[in-house]
């Protein structure tokens, strides 16, 4: 049976812990990630003529798992680490870590332990890439992904400029239009290619692959980006060390910079030694005619060289500080230069807390020389508010990720998200490109009325707002709101001025469309005074005043929910919301049983994904893309690892792909139903003992020599006490009692060995239905009830927010507007006068 997904990668990071306490995680992802690759190359290519890597003899993995216990362990595996680069000019790239390092690894039996249990670890069987691509179809890419992000993390702030997190690569490769690149001749360049992450994703949405250049200044780190490349089927990219800004080194043969259709790029923000090497206003490449950067923040720096190092028709994308978009002097020249020229395309501004490298929000500023000298404006988008928390860190959702894309290429205007901005609105800010200017994510205000206050009703701007709610649900705004009729002579009338006041705005606060929503129940006049001592009537409320602009709720607050929930129009908005997921059920269905061993994760869940999001696209109030989150959640926590399984043994039955629960469900119903009929009587009969000696074990009570000095009421105990009392004529009462007890007792221990025999029952059964499940049966046990019935709860789950979500509205609107101030002052005054009342009875007069 193969290893699940998830508990691979639980396992490699446990190949940490071999490797903690002797140096930090910037440190042992160097050794980490030498045996991954050494494994990797030693499974693809060992044994096999005109291999892209030759895997020499004594330079194998399997060399070194016959190393376990061996007492020179370290050294041996340097020698087989060193075999192996000799073989492949890789000095200096997989031969950086010492595994002999005894003030890392320990010393003698130590080193011995640790390095053996490594090894042991790598030999895992689940990491088998002898039949695998390192792609998103198999375990290598995720798991280097996953390993990457958790030393990422480990390394904080100093360390984890290293890593590109993968959610803004994915972004980044996808707006820059490589899915259109159509020949492998085609380039990309990353000129601070860190560990090759971002490179590798971009690279990996051309159809039919690019030709892979990036420069690192860190040795380390640009031996860890080839290794990246080898281990991602990449391993003619070339990756050269040195810094790109003083030592460029991808030039043409007459020294100018080379050109590249695409490059990527995520630079150390603000470096302030950027210069350090050359001399910016006599640079050799031409890189900074357009201005030279300050002398202390590199930023303009790297931005510049990524547009000098792009072809006339190239597409570029670079993640920036905010600081860029706005900041004056030198680096304003420069923004104003590249935004004349037409190179910017595009702005997308991200969450912050996003990088390992700093906490603060970063852009994302996308390039564009094929279509400059026709640019007419730069497409904004400001994603900041789209994230989910990660321990530290935030992170971005699949939801963002493909929200951010869509609207991006597909140059989509959303309200309070993205515009296109023109550039005669950018020239009369003077250049500014700091998106608060050009986009208000802030939600709109709550509101306070004033008038409603007074008189109470609930205004009708405040149902106006939820008027995408009412285009959907005609019916029910009737069904909660009766309109104030308008004001006539028995009508109370406004004070001068307050008729039509504007409201006054309450905190902002996020909510239903823009301002949840909720209503409130009719007002009511206010009580007259009590009058101490005189007898009072109970009288029936006064009509509410009319007047218009302001309605009552028809309903008590205790109904709203279920006057929701029931209406017809809701009702015939689920049953439109279920036949959506019904068509793309029946759609999907086929595909899903149509898996069979060697198939491709990633083919499948690209069609489903696409196929869901476009299937609910045209709904109103659902958001298409919190489906498509449920979908995505669930593969990452669930379904890739089942279609992992599937892909590696087949449809194999196996608690890991159908959990117990299933097959109890479908199978073996009627045991179940007997062993929760037994528990419940069990628990019955517990509570009926329980309740027994808690009435009857007080000091005074009859049952108090069993529970005194905090005894346990036990069968052996009941028993003592019924032989010790039993020839006591005084002790009849406490006699028949106990007799009670302990044939509750004895019922509830049969009816316990009653349960463990019914659940041993169950369990034969499952482990029978296991044996004898037909590959038919386990394709829909999978499919069909936990695939499928998962996402179908999913989807539910979204009709209930948008109940509650109403719900909550109309009862934050009803209580707000609830007591009109009038009555909250007779109130006031009606409890003054109670309270002098008593003080005049106790002799004060006030």
């Amino acid at each position: 049976m193969p290893v699940k997904k998830t508990q691979l990668y639980a396992s490699l990071w446990a190949s940490c812990d071999q490797l903690r306490g002797g140096m930090d995680a910037s440190q042992y992802k160097d050794y980490i990630l030498v045996l991954l690759f050494v494994k990797y190359v030693s499974d693809r290519y060992a044994g096999q003529p005109d291999a892209l890597i030759e895997v020499p003899p004594g330079g194998s993995f399997r060399d070194m798992v016959a190393l376990k216990g061996d007492k020179e362990i370290g050294d041996k595996i340097n020698i087989i680490i060193g075999r192996l680069a000799d073989a492949n000019d890789l000095k200096g790239v997989i031969t950086l870590a010492d595994f002999n390092d005894p003030d890392k690894l320990g010393r003698g039996k130590e080193m011995v332990d640790r390095l053996s249990n490594l090894v042991a670890i790598f030999e895992n069987p689940g990491l088998d890439f002898r039949a695998n691509r390192a792609e998103g179809d198999d375990i290598l890419g995720d798991a280097y992904e996953y390993l990457m992000r958790h030393f990422a993390t480990q390394s904080g702030k100093s360390k984890g400029q290293f890593y590109t997190p993968a959610e803004v690569s994915r972004i980044m490769a996808q707006v820059i239009g490589i899915d259109r690149a159509g020949s492998p001749s085609q380039t990309i360049y990353d000129p601070t290619c860190g560990s090759g992450s971002l490179l590798i994703k971009a690279a990996d949405q051309a159809p039919r692959g690019v030709t892979i250049y990036g420069q690192e200044m860190d040795n380390a780190t640009a031996a860890l980006a080839r290794m990246n490349m080898i281990l991602h089927d990449n391993p003619t990219a070339e990756i050269w060390q040195d810094n790109t800004l003083s030592s460029p080194y991808w030039k043409n043969p007459n020294g100018s910079l080379k050109t590249f259709d695409y490059v990527v790029a995520n630079p150390p923000f603000s470096t302030k030694a950027w210069s350090s090497g050359f001399d910016p206003e006599h640079d050799l490449y031409g890189r900074f005619e357009l201005g030279i950067p300050p002398q202390r923040n590199g930023d303009y720096a790297f931005l510049l060289h990524v547009l000098a190092s792009l072809k006339s028709t190239g597409k570029g994308v670079v993640v920036m500080p905010h600081g860029v978009l706005f900041r004056g002097n030198a680096e304003g020249d420069i923004r104003r230069a590249i935004v004349q020229r037409g190179y910017i395309k595009g702005i997308i501004g991200l969450p912050a807390n996003l990088f390992y490298g700093t906490g603060i929000p970063a852009c994302l500023v996308v390039l564009d020389k094929e279509h400059a000298a026709t640019r007419t404006g730069i497409f904004m988008v400001d994603a900041s508010q789209g994230f989910m928390k990660d321990g530290a860190k935030n992170r971005l959702r699949h939801q963002d990720i493909r929200k951010i894309v869509d609207v991006f290429n597909g140059q989509c205007e959303l309200p309070r998200y993205s515009r296109m901005v023109p550039l005669t609105e950018i020239q009369a800010n003077d250049y500014n490109l700091n998106l608060p200017r050009y986009i208000d994510t802030t939600d709109p205000e709550d509101s306070q009325d004033i008038a409603a206050h007074l008189f109470g009703g609930i205004p009708d701007r405040d149902l106006d707002a939820l008027s995408r709610t009412w285009a959907v649900f005609p019916a029910l705004q009737a069904a909660l709101f009766a309109p104030r009729a308008a004001a006539g002579s028995d009508s109370t009338p406004y004070p001068p001025g307050l008729q039509g006041a504007p409201a006054i705005a309450a905190e902002a606060r996020p909510g239903y469309e823009g301002a949840t929503v909720a209503a409130p129940p009719p007002a009511l006049a206010p009580a007259p005074p009590e009058v101490p001592g005189a007898a009072t009537t109970p009288s029936a409320p006064a009509p509410a005043p009319s007047h218009p602009g302001y309605s009552d709720l028809r309903v008590p607050a205790a109904e709203i929910k279920r006057t929701i929930a029931t209406h017809p129009d809701f009702l015939a908005y689920a049953d439109r919301v279920h036949a959506i997921f019904a068509r793309w059920r029946d759609a999907a269905r086929p595909r899903m049983l149509a898996l069979t061993k060697g198939s491709h994760s990633r083919d499948l869940i690209e069609v489903l994904a696409e196929s869901l999001l476009t299937a609910f696209e045209p709904l109103p109030l659902i958001d298409a893309y919190d489906v498509y989150q449920h979908l995505m959640a669930y593969w990452s926590e669930t379904m890739q690892d089942d279609v992992y399984m599937v892909a590696t043994d087949g449809w194999a039955a196996n608690p890991d792909l159908i959990p117990p629960e299933l097959i109890v469900a479908r199978y073996c119903s009627a045991e179940q139903r007997s062993l929760e009929a037994l528990e419940a009587e069990r628990d019955a009969l517990s509570q009926e003992i329980s309740e027994l000696v808690e009435e009857h074990g007080g000091e005074e009570d009859l049952l108090a020599e069993l529970t005194s000095d905090g005894g346990k009421v036990t069968r052996a105990a009941v028993k003592a006490r019924l032989k010790a009392t039993q020839l006591d004529p005084e002790s009849a009462e406490e006699y028949a009692l106990l007799t009670k007890l302990l044939g509750l007792i004895e019922k509830e221990s049969a009816t316990a060995a009653r349960v463990r025999q019914a659940g041993k029952a169950l369990d034969a059964c499952v482990e029978a239905r296991y044996a004898q499940l037909s590959e038919a049966e386990t394709r829909t046990l999978v499919v069909d009830d936990k695939w499928l019935a998962t996402l179908s709860a999913a989807v539910q789950t979204e009709l209930d927010r948008i109940s509650q979500a109403l719900t909550a509205r109309v009862k934050e609107l009803a209580e707000r507007y609830a007591k009109p101030l009038p009555a909250i002052e007779a109130e006031v005054d009606a409890l003054s006068a109670r309270v002098a009342a008593h003080l005049s009875r106790m002799g004060f007069d006030v």
